[in-house]
Order: structure tokens, then C-alpha cells, then sequence
């Protein structure tokens, strides 16, 4: 008997070992859930509480999932706050429920944009104050000042005065608050054809940079981080540096869904993302019937195989290598989708074959991660192949993005050229 009680005591010490150290390879501002909620879960899980683990990591999942978080963007009508709002939805300006561009503002009225995977996160397009008659504290009531997360405020020419006001009554309630120059790139390109001989791409943003710095000195207001970027060319200038900053800035159980509705402009966020997930998938083994105490069946039930499929379908919406994503990008190049789809493996997993079944691959593509990563978990902590699957499933789908985001490159530079 008492060896049986030391036996299960050491499995639990091993299980709530795993859990922590798990965690600490992330930094304290890419970490999904608070440090604090990572003790507790560690605590219950050493002394055995397999409930009360289960319930801290439900509870936490459920904030993430449930909390929404809501972005709003002012600025005058032709500042291409629109496009700003349809860049950070990841869509195009053509598809449906694009944010409307080229349009002189002529309503008072917010507008809702909600992200196309992740519906949690919601963009407001507001009238700049400059187009209303208000006051900014008349003005930010009337939006709804207090269901924001943070503003934008957007200008393709240089902030005013009405800009600076509003920065100022938003950071008196205790809002974050960003400063985005839109446009550079059409600033770069009229400067280097007006003077192709003298023309010094840094020098130009640094001058667009101090223009912008000038209204806040003349305003008497302490300089802000102001944020140079191009819609079209997201992965230039500071657009990831802005997200960046968001990212730190927001509350840890919004940071998650945010950090995933980004769009995938560099190898770097693609590779932020999938750090947030692989901590999702980890939170997820230990919080639901994924983590037995008993090895599992080599062979995986209907209920196993759908749940692969959906979080397989979620990651590929996540990272942008869809169908719907596809289908866009296909007809944008005119090609068809299933050239695209011939470059990637994320979506033929589930397709049926007469070499391999579904049960066969899936016991294949776990066997591969396992002998290339190892087991994740102590020894004589016993895992379901469907967690390591996931795990599988995140690595090939942003192995996907990546080569999509080539693609796109190499697409952009012929283009340019």
C-alpha cells in the first residue's frame, strides 16, 4: 500500500513538474495565462487535486475565450483608417464585409468590423473628431468610450489639434492610446521621383517623423510613439513593432487572441503564433480528458479523429492557409486553389487514400513527432495521442504559412519590379 501511495505521489510531483517548466520557455509577456494561475494549477496538481487543476485550467480557457476584445480606429475621412481596419482583419478591400475605402465620411456612427476567424476581437471604425462637431469628452461618450480596449488614431498627413486633444482625454481615463502615420509609402515614392539623385529613403522618415512630432511640441504635449506604416506593405516600416507594443501592453488574457488574429506579414509573427497555440494545446492536455493515468489505445475513437479535425481547421484560419483564405488568394492570382494547395500538407491530412487510411496517417504522424520531439510529459504520466497530434498538426500548418508567406514575396517583388 505505501509503495502505491509513494508510486501515485510521484506521478503527481512528475505531472505538476511537466506543467511548470513547460512554461517557463516563455517569456513573461508571451505567456497565454498569468503566472499566478500557473502556481495554483501547479499546487493542485502535486498534491494530487486533479479537480481543482481542472477547473483553474477550464476557467482560465473559458476567460481567454470569452473575453472580448474591442480596437477602435478614428481619424479623418482619407487618413486609410479603412484599410488599416481591413489589413489587421487579414482581408481585402473587394471581399464582403471589407471596411468600406475611398468613401468621404458622411455619418456620425460608429462602425463594427468583426475579425473573420477570431470573433472575440471586434475593430470599431469611428468618425474622426475633426469631421464632428464635439468636444473630445462629448465625442469619446458618444462612441462609447468605455467599451474600447485601446484607440488608434490615424492620419496620413500630419496629427491636429483635435487629434492631440482627444490623446489627451482618452489617456485621462486611463486608455492606451497609438499614434499611426499611414502612407509612407506613397510619401517614399513621390519623394524618389521628384529627387531620384538626392533621395535618401531613411532621411525621408525620419523628416515624415519630425513633422509629426511638431504639432505635439506646438501642443506642448510630450511626444508619443508615432508609428510609420503602408497598408499595402505591412511587413515594412513599423506596423510589427505597433503590434508588438499592443501585445505587451494588453491584459494576459486578451494578449491571446489578439497575438492570433494578426496578420501573418513576417516568418516572425508566424512563429509568435504558433508559440501562443503550442501553450493552448499544453493548457488543454492537462484540463480535459486528454491526460490519463493509464496508457492510451493506439487506436483513436470517431470523437478523437473530429476533434482533431476541427482544431486542425483552427489552425489553418488562425495562420491563413484555409480554404477561404485559398480560394481569395487564388483568385487574386488566378491560379487555381488546388495548385496552392499542392505546395502545402495541412490540407490533405484528412483526405482519404488507398495507400493510407486516416487511422493509419494520423498513427504515422505520430509516431514522426514523437521520434523527432520526444514525449513531453514524465515517463509514468501517460498522454493520448491526440495531444500530440496537435502538436503534429501546429508544426505543419505553420511550416505552411511560412511557405505561403514566400510565395507571396516572391509575388510582391515581381510585382514591384
Amino acid at each position: 500500500m505505501g509503495q502505491l501511495f509513494s508510486s501515485s505521489n510521484e506521478r503527481h510531483q512528475d505531472l505538476a513538474s511537466s506543467f511548470t517548466e513547460y512554461f517557463k520557455k516563455f517569456k513573461v509577456g508571451s505567456k497565454i495565462i498569468p503566472q499566478e494561475t500557473i502556481a495554483s494549477i501547479e499546487l493542485s496538481l502535486s498534491q494530487g487535486n486533479m479537480q481543482g487543476a481542472n477547473t483553474s485550467i477550464t476557467n482560465a480557457l473559458k476567460e481567454m475565450d470569452s473575453t472580448p476584445l474591442n480596437v477602435a480606429v478614428t481619424g479623418e475621412s482619407g487618413s486609410g483608417k479603412s484599410s488599416f481596419i481591413n489589413a489587421l482583419r487579414g482581408i481585402g478591400h473587394e471581399e464582403e464585409d471589407a471596411a468600406e475605402t475611398g468613401v468621404v465620411e458622411t455619418t456620425m456612427k460608429r462602425h463594427r468590423y468583426t475579425h473573420p476567424n477570431i470573433p472575440n476581437v471586434v475593430f470599431w471604425d469611428l468618425p474622426g473628431i475633426g469631421t464632428t462637431n464635439f468636444p473630445p469628452k462629448d465625442y469619446l461618450e458618444k462612441m462609447k468610450f468605455n467599451e474600447y480596449d485601446f484607440f488608434i488614431i490615424v492620419s496620413a498627413t500630419r496629427f491636429k489639434k483635435n487629434d492631440i486633444d482627444l490623446a489627451k482625454a482618452i489617456s485621462m481615463m486611463k486608455k492606451d492610446f497609438y499614434f499611426v502615420r499611414t502612407k509612407v509609402d506613397s510619401d517614399l515614392k513621390n519623394e524618389k521621383e521628384f529627387k531620384p539623385r538626392t533621395f535618401d529613403r531613411e532621411k525621408v522618415l525620419q523628416q515624415i517623423r519630425d513633422s509629426c512630432v511638431r504639432i505635439f511640441q506646438e501642443n506642448k504635449v510630450e511626444q508619443p510613439p508615432i508609428f510609420l506604416i503602408s497598408n499595402n506593405i505591412l511587413s515594412d516600416y513599423d506596423f510589427q513593432i505597433l503590434m508588438d507594443k499592443v501585445v505587451n501592453a494588453l491584459p494576459v488574457h486578451k494578449r491571446h487572441n489578439f497575438m492570433l488574429s494578426l496578420p501573418n506579414i513576417t516568418d516572425a509573427a508566424i512563429e509568435k503564433k504558433r508559440q501562443f497555440l503550442k501553450q493552448r494545446i499544453w493548457l488543454e492536455a492537462f484540463g480535459t480528458d486528454l491526460l490519463n493515468m493509464i496508457p492510451s489505445l493506439t487506436l483513436l475513437m470517431d470523437s478523437d479523429v473530429e476533434n482533431l479535425r476541427k482544431s486542425m481547421n483552427y489552425y489553418r484560419a488562425v495562420f491563413g492557409v484555409n480554404d477561404a483564405s485559398l480560394q481569395s488568394l487564388a483568385k487574386d492570382w488566378k491560379v487555381s486553389v488546388d495548385q496552392l494547395k499542392a505546395k502545402m500538407k495541412s490540407p490533405h491530412v484528412f483526405e482519404t487514400t488507398k495507400k493510407e487510411t486516416t487511422q493509419e496517417r494520423l498513427s504515422r504522424l505520430y509516431e514522426e513527432f514523437c521520434l523527432a520531439n520526444g514525449h513531453l510529459v514524465a515517463k509514468n504520466v501517460y498522454v493520448k495521442e491526440l495531444f500530440y497530434l496537435k502538436y503534429s498538426f501546429l508544426d505543419m500548418v505553420t511550416d505552411d504559412a511560412n511557405a505561403l508567406l514566400r510565395e507571396i514575396c516572391v509575388k510582391n517583388n515581381l510585382v514591384s519590379d
